[in-house]
């Protein structure tokens, strides 16, 4: 007799996902290293007894952070409610991976493909000495910077932006091009915070504009002379790379829910 039986409809999961980088070599699934995406995978390959696969907005380096990383996976189990996604896998995950939020998603709903901005942090300590527990989440930079001038530094990276300037040679994207619609320091506390909002981001982008900024900022370089260097575009005139402690994954905005 022929199978009458009907295929199981999977369903599409969206996570919320924050992590510490510190221990990680990245979010991407890379061979024996450990990596965020390899640990939610296997733990939701618990759950489901075969493997998942597991897509991610985008990439974060080793040591990077995240709070609002996102994150889609298929599963065919049906008595679950998506929200019990939440505590099902935090008890599997270590605990520098947590899952915020699990719910159901359009069945072409793409974690990548779908996003249409990423918002990134990055937290510089000045003025003291940092915490020994700080030092895993932001850059000792010790000396005052001048807020204005960043700022201005900031604001020529606003709209479609060759960011050639910040771009690792190593970068494999051929268009270097970006459209930057948010880019600003901010003052918390003692904490200053460089927040940017792009379309996408380069390989090591965040962290080779915050270093460059910073560099040029300390040299007192006016900001028509930055703007002369952005349009160079000549990436061996950037400054030192900021280091990854600092940096966050924040938030991703998308077309569709």
């Amino acid at each position: 007799m022929p199978n009458c039986t009907k295929p199981m409809t999977e369903r599409n999961i969206r996570l919320l996902v924050a992590y510490d980088g510190t221990d990680f070599s990245g979010w991407q699934r890379q061979g024996n290293d450990r990596s965020v995406q390899g640990d939610i995978e296997a733990a939701l390959a618990v759950l489901h007894k075969h493997p998942v696969q597991l897509i991610g907005s985008g990439r974060t380096d080793s040591g990077v952070h995240a709070v609002g990383q996102v994150a889609n996976f298929k599963t065919d189990i049906a008595h679950i409610p998506a929200e019990r996604f939440v505590p099902a896998l935090n008890s599997i995950l270590k605990r520098d991976v947590r899952i915020l939020k699990a719910e159901e998603a359009s069945p072409d709903f793409h974690a990548r493909f779908d996003a249409k901005s990423r918002t990134y942090r990055y937290h510089i300590i000045y003025g003291r000495p940092a915490m020994p527990h700080e030092l895993r989440y932001a850059w000792q930079l010790w000396r005052q910077p001048d807020i204005q001038r960043l700022n201005a530094y900031a604001q020529l990276l606003l709209g479609e932006t060759d960011c050639s300037l910040f771009a690792s040679p190593r970068e494999p994207s051929v268009s270097r091009s970006r459209y930057i619609s948010h880019a600003h320091f901010l003052i918390e506390g003692s904490t200053l915070i460089f927040e940017i909002t792009a379309n996408a981001f380069l390989w090591k982008m965040v962290r080779s504009i915050v270093g460059s900024l910073l560099y040029y900022e300390e040299r007192d370089l006016t900001v028509e002379s930055f703007k002369t260097l952005l349009l160079s575009g000549d990436h061996k005139k950037a400054g030192p790379t900021a280091p990854p402690e600092g940096l966050f994954l924040w938030n991703i905005d998308y077309y569709r829910t």
